[in-house]
């Protein structure tokens, strides 16, 4: 049948999760860091998600689609963990448990989620934050890396191999629409890890945002060769 639903850009799309949060039905959810609609016959064009997205990215299209199925959506909604999406990408903040005088066993996370595709672009810890973009390996070459580059900062992590993503589009959208005070990159000397900091350099442009910037490149032993 051809009826109204709803179409998400994903160039627009700015991975907040704003709208899946807003869908009573759970038709659109979080994959690859992005809205997508997961079935067209969980959505009953009413259109709650819309004024919810901060980009503009959903509108109403008439197309082919399968009708609107309230008991397919009840059965949907039964197997959810949590109403609005994967409770990993729920998000939190924390006071570090290691303030000043901390020791080494102590936690310097302050927000979660911590991975640059899950994270909202409009998450209320950005305001006037110090932070840190760190390569996933680094956590586990450096020792020292929650007292030396966590504490007091924002961290967010990513593997610019692994995940296959442009970064520079989330990024820029993050210097865009908040009050960053100085950003930290921590990478690894592997020439992959190249791609976070060129990520980060071009947000920077994109953005218009000229911050203090500190790269710092971590060895595969362990040891910060420099920045």
């Amino acid at each position: 049948m051809i009826r109204k639903i709803i179409h998400i850009d994903q160039e627009k799309c700015n991975g907040c999760g704003a709208c899946a949060r807003a869908c009573h039905e759970g038709a659109i959810g979080m994959e690859n860091g992005k809205a997508v609609l997961l079935r067209d016959d969980y959505c009953d064009g009413l259109g709650d998600c819309l004024p919810t997205c901060p980009t503009g990215a959903i509108t109403f299209v008439e197309r082919e689609a399968a009708a609107y199925d309230e008991a397919a959506v009840a059965r949907h909604m039964q197997q959810k963990p949590v109403a609005g999406g994967c409770p990993g990408q729920r998000m939190h903040q924390m006071a570090e448990a290691a303030p000043a005088g901390h020791t080494d066993r102590a936690s310097c996370l302050k927000q979660w989620p911590v991975q640059i595709k899950l994270v909202p672009v409009n998450a209320p810890f950005f305001a006037g934050a110090d932070v840190l973009i760190a390569a996933d390996c680094t956590a586990f070459a450096y020792a020292r890396m929650h007292q030396e580059f966590m504490h007091n900062r924002v961290t967010l992590v990513g593997c610019p191999k692994l995940d296959g993503v442009d970064y520079s589009e989330k990024l820029t959208a993050i210097l865009r629409e908040n009050e960053i005070a100085s950003l930290t990159v921590v990478r690894m000397e592997v020439p992959c890890c190249g791609g976070l900091t060129y990520a980060v350099q071009k947000a920077m442009a994109a953005s218009g945002r000229a911050l203090p910037c500190r790269v710092v490149t971590i060895s595969i032993d362990g040891r910060i060769l420099e920045g």
